[in-house]
């Protein structure tokens, strides 16, 4: 998709110049959205999904565009593939300076209808993963008294709809978990914020019948994580909600 005279400006007044990212759930969507950003930003940019065809998909489109990519196969639900991913980021590219825990799943309907294996799967990927992931780059950040851990929620963490129990329990508890990690990390010069966005045109979840007018983009989304990116060195932008313009 063609980027915008705005977001050209945005582009040319980058701070990430050879600044090491992770972005978990990249192959697709949002995640390739942040990727390609962050990448066109000058950052050189690992990515983690499930499935290494996708991965390699998205790494060979980066690669394109002259960005350094470093496509990895990994669950980050599981401790010892976040450890990998981060060894092998560090090893390629250095310290890491940003992360960007996007991976999601959604698994939607009453709940008195959902598995346990339902709910296990939802807050493993939306909730336990960005614990792992996040204290695998801690450590380091620390030491460097610098570094930024952007965390994908949703609106979702906000309101009750009805099929959205364990969905919304994942994200609820995100925003918990974020807010805590902020505090911790803040007088070490390392910040942590989320991004709620609305319905974003993706696979993710069925829009049928909705305009796309009434939907966010991935870039949408990748905007905002640049936004945070590129704030000033004394403020700190905790929590930006993302809404599309129109109403459905």
């Amino acid at each position: 998709m063609p980027i915008s005279a705005a977001d050209e400006a945005l582009l040319r007044s980058s701070t990430l110049m050879n600044k090491a990212a992770v972005v978990t759930g990249a192959s697709r969507g949002i995640g390739r959205a942040i990727a390609l950003r962050l990448g066109r930003m000058g950052a050189s940019v690992a990515i983690c999904a499930r499935k290494r065809e996708e991965i390699e998909r998205t790494a060979a489109s980066l690669r394109e565009e002259g960005i350094k990519a470093l496509p990895i196969v990994a669950d980050v639900t599981v401790a010892a593939d976040v450890e990998r991913l981060m060894e092998r980021t560090s090893a390629e590219f250095g310290e890491i300076e940003i992360l960007v825990n996007n991976a999601g799943i959604g698994l939607f309907g009453p709940f008195h209808e959902r598995s346990e294996s339902d709910w296990d799967a939802t807050l493993n990927t939306n909730l336990k993963a960005v614990f792992l992931t996040s204290r695998a780059v801690a450590p380091g950040m620390i030491r460097s008294g610098t570094g930024h851990i952007i965390n994908i929620s949703s609106l979702a963490s906000k309101s009750a709809f009805s099929g959205g129990a364990v969905y919304c329990a994942s994200k609820w508890g995100l925003m918990g978990l974020t807010a805590c990690m902020a505090e911790e990390l803040r007088a070490h010069g390392v910040r942590v914020s989320v991004v709620c966005p609305g319905s974003v045109n993706t696979e993710f979840s069925s829009h049928s019948g909705r305009a796309s007018a009434t939907l966010l983009q991935p870039e949408d989304v990748a905007h905002a994580v640049a936004t945070l990116l590129t704030q000033s060195r004394q403020s700190f932008i905790s929590e930006i909600d993302l809404r599309p313009l129109k109403k459905a």
